[in-house]
């Protein structure tokens, strides 16, 4: 590791912490379906928190469940991540589609079934962006914790945009995960591969393949 990555693992994780906590005391915020959500967060009943990769910078801030597993990278990025977070007192289980991901998948399905809360971000590293894939439908259904869609959003007007929805150009055409719990949240559009009669096969083929890492 070059002194300048040393550097970097060293000055981000603190830097980042303070940065979203200082953020956090500037925001005025209003949630929809707030009953919906806090039903969850009240019963300590775990989920899976799904979003997407451009709207997970207040994430530390706006969750209140049960004790978090949140999936991140082995990339040097998803280093920073993991020491953000960690400081924010959640946990992390490292890998992806592309490193680690046979070995990770295994782990947040143990902790899943040990009654932990999950987060994954459903587009994936690899995209496309803000359309779910297979995966976190398939974790759903081999851990059985619901899917609770988690984003927030700043306006345009107010907001720096960095790491913010405001600079996302998400859409919600198309058809949506059905199933999910309410939170507030636009609908999650499914990957044109997954619709209808393809959606059957996918999701066989895939449920079959997880089902034999899971053992």
């Amino acid at each position: 590791m070059t002194l300048v990555n040393r550097l970097k693992l060293w000055l981000i994780p603190p830097i980042g912490y303070a940065t979203i906590r200082a953020l956090g005391g500037t925001l005025r915020t209003h949630t929809l379906h707030v009953d919906r959500v806090n039903a969850f967060w009240q019963a300590r009943r775990p989920v899976i928190l799904a979003f997407w990769h451009g709207r997970q910078l207040m994430l530390p801030l706006g969750y209140g469940g049960s004790r978090l597993y949140i999936l991140v990278s082995e990339h040097r990025d998803g280093e920073l991540i993991h020491r953000i977070v960690r400081r924010f007192g959640f946990d992390t289980v490292r890998g992806s589609t592309t490193r680690g991901g046979a070995r990770a998948l295994r782990q947040m399905v143990r902790l899943g079934r040990s009654g932990a809360g999950l987060a994954v971000t459903p587009d994936g590293p690899k995209g496309p962006r803000c359309v779910a894939q297979a995966g976190v439908v398939q974790l759903a259904k081999l851990t059985g914790l619901p899917i609770l869609p988690y984003t927030f959003a700043a306006s345009k007007k107010n907001s720096s945009g960095a790491g913010t929805a405001s600079k996302s150009r998400c859409r919600s055409a198309g058809p949506v995960m059905h199933g999910a719990s309410p939170s507030g949240c636009r609908p999650m559009p499914i990957a044109r591969s997954l619709r209808r009669s393809g959606w059957q096969w996918r999701r066989r083929s895939t449920s079959s393949a997880m089902r034999r890492i899971a053992r």
